[in-house]
């Protein structure tokens, strides 16, 4: 089976989900192999086959092989575990706005927030997405489908993980959506400041709504930060303060990420869901 096609100006293009699935035998890694080993070794089985193949293409593939591992074992932990929470993958902010989640109400608030905001400031509100939501499964009705496990990878369970977000658009109340999970490869410092700002400023969002719409009934939300190496500089600088925590002294200052997460397995990714799908 190729995992190349070539585009119309003559360059390797590389199909990830197949890739994925064929060179894993469509079966799930050994449970103690580290995520970048395995990676590593996709890009050499790759280069192997298409010497041609550019590293920007490979490193292209790397976060979502990354988000895909971490989505199966979170996928089939909650099943096993009939934990409250369960994960679901999200695309990027220029291909869903994650307001949509919501129901028509908390919707209508975010957007009435946001033409405020640029009528008033000209400024938008507007924020990369986090890679996972958490949603409360107690708290909406989930198809059928999601309390399958996934064992077999084939394209069709990759596609099942990447669109089950759509079976929620317009269906989630405040409580149903729990946390969200921003999840890389690697860190860099700028993608420190951005997991930072993307929890600081969904977490005045979600303030924003629990006023309209739960005042004095506190809905916690959640937000972590997760990746394959952490050192000291990446906790530090993820460890800051929610910036509308500290606007009121009614209010008690608030992390913007709630804790950072080291994963680099499937054991680890297992610890790690444990933590936070309670």
């Amino acid at each position: 089976m190729s995992y190349f096609s070539e585009t119309s100006g003559g360059r390797l293009q590389l199909d990830k989900g197949a890739a994925f699935c064929g060179m894993l035998s469509n079966k799930l890694p050994p449970r103690h192999v580290p995520f970048t080993e395995l990676i590593d070794g996709f890009d050499a089985q790759l280069r192997a086959l298409y010497p041609a193949v550019t590293s920007g293409s490979l490193a292209n593939a790397h976060g979502d092989w990354y988000e895909w591992l971490l989505a199966l074992e979170g996928w089939n932990y909650h099943i096993a575990a009939r934990t409250r929470l369960l994960p679901l993958q999200i695309p990027n902010v220029s291909q869903f706005d994650r307001a949509r989640l919501y129901q028509p109400e908390p919707f209508a608030i975010i957007e009435q927030l946001r033409t405020k905001v640029k009528t008033s400031a000209a400024v938008s509100l507007v924020t990369s997405n986090p890679d996972f939501v958490l949603i409360n499964a107690r708290a909406i009705d989930l198809p059928p489908r999601f309390g399958e496990q996934i064992g077999h990878l084939t394209e069709e369970s990759l596609a099942l993980l990447d669109n089950a977000y759509r079976e929620l658009i317009g269906r989630c109340g405040l409580e149903a959506i729990a946390g969200y999970a921003s999840v890389k490869l690697s860190l860099r410092p700028d993608r420190r400041l951005q997991i930072a700002h993307e929890g600081s400023l969904t977490k005045a969002v979600h303030a924003h709504l629990q006023t309209k719409l739960k005042p004095g009934t506190p809905v916690d939300l959640k937000y972590y930060a997760v990746s394959t190496k952490l050192g000291d500089a990446d906790r530090r600088a993820l460890r800051t303060v929610a910036t509308h925590s500290i606007a009121s002294p009614d209010h008690e200052p608030e992390a913007a990420v709630d804790a950072v997460y080291e994963v680099n397995s499937l054991n680890e990714a297992t610890e790690f869901f444990a933590a936070i799908l309670r």
